[in-house]
């Protein structure tokens, strides 16, 4: 980008432009809108269910028959998207209730397609919510140590995602860290007629701290040891290149970034890499943090938010995975 003369003050004077409200609205680079919110939700078996969970304020984990209330909110605000978690009824240690027609993700999938043809719906492709052990997949023994057996996952998550797909799901979304994950899906769903759903890839997806709340959420936490072992290390940037390149070689039409406010360096190096739909996912940590300290009166929580999902926007981020688009559509429709 070339650059300005080096005149300096006083002919350069930059608040100019920041002391009129119209100039700084006409002069701002980025803008944050509802089109760039996706709405996660948490579906869970039983009935008349909507239990708030404590680490997230204001965030349910959700029965299908009061998962309706939630896409009448999500449409009434214009929220463009949301992306589905289930919590089944049972759980085994290779997650079969993942894959199943009838499984909590995929009623969840076709209440919202009939209610709502026009919401987007993403599904979050992984096992951790169905495994008894809480990892992303099958384990084998690898010299007396549990791992997740990557290569028998891939048939597995091929299988859940064709079910989603079957359901109605608009997207699949893939976040296991799996090598090989978005080729094995791609040709999945392709081989069962569905070469034109999308996959948006969790494809630099770091072992953070950030997910605790998650956890709670989605009761999803390991029974023994971490994710290290498959997420990625977050001191690394180069290596989410190389993932991020590997994922589109393999098909992924979308990528994404996850969590978002650590690691807006390596959403804008992707953005600038490669130029493709990028999504970062503002996760239940981030959320955590701004409401704890906005129900502590330290922060000013609707500025907080913006500011931070503005700053999203400005690294390149195309699509926010958010807790807080309910909120964010009311302030944005209040202006």
């Amino acid at each position: 980008m070339p650059t300005l003369p080096a005149a300096g003050y006083p002919l350069h004077r930059p608040r100019r432009l920041r002391a009129n409200p119209r100039l700084r609205d006409l002069t701002r680079e980025n803008h944050l809108t509802v089109d760039d919110l996706i709405y996660p939700l948490f579906v869970y078996h039983g009935t008349n269910l909507r239990r708030e969970i404590p680490s997230m304020p204001g965030q349910y984990q959700l029965s299908l028959d009061r998962f309706r209330e939630a896409v009448d909110e999500v449409v009434d605000l214009r929220i463009p998207g949301i992306i589905l978690f289930g919590i089944p009824d049972s759980k085994d240690a290779f997650g079969s209730a993942a894959c199943r027609d009838d499984g909590i993700v995929q009623e969840a999938v076709a209440i919202a397609k009939r209610q709502a043809p026009e919401l987007l719906v993403i599904t979050d492709l992984c096992f951790c919510e169905y495994t008894d052990h809480g990892h992303c997949g099958p384990l084998s023994d690898r010299g007396g140590r549990l791992d997740v057996d990557n290569d028998a996952t891939l048939p597995l998550l091929a299988r859940q995602a064709v079910s989603h797909a079957k359901a109605g799901a608009d997207v699949i979304a893939p976040s296991g860290m799996m090598d090989g994950m978005v080729k094995a899906i791609r040709e999945g769903l392709d081989a069962a007629g569905f070469t034109g759903t999308p996959i948006m890839s969790y494809a630099a997806k770091f072992a953070s701290a950030y997910y605790g709340p998650f956890r709670d959420a989605a009761e999803s936490a390991p029974a023994f040891g971490d994710r290290r072992g498959y997420q990625m290390d977050p001191a690394n940037g180069d290596e989410a290149i190389r993932e991020t390149a590997l994922d589109l070689a393999e098909g992924a039409d979308i990528v994404m970034v996850k969590p978002a406010l650590a690691y807006l360096d390596v959403a804008r190096r992707i953005k600038d890499t490669f130029g493709v739909p990028l999504a970062a996912y503002n996760v239940s940590g981030e959320y955590a943090m701004i409401k704890a300290a906005a129900r502590n009166g330290w922060i000013d929580e609707r500025r907080i938010v913006m500011e931070t999902l503005t700053g999203f926007k400005r690294a390149g981020i195309d699509m926010i995975l958010t807790y807080h688009s309910p909120d964010v559509a009311r302030w944005l429709r209040e202006g």
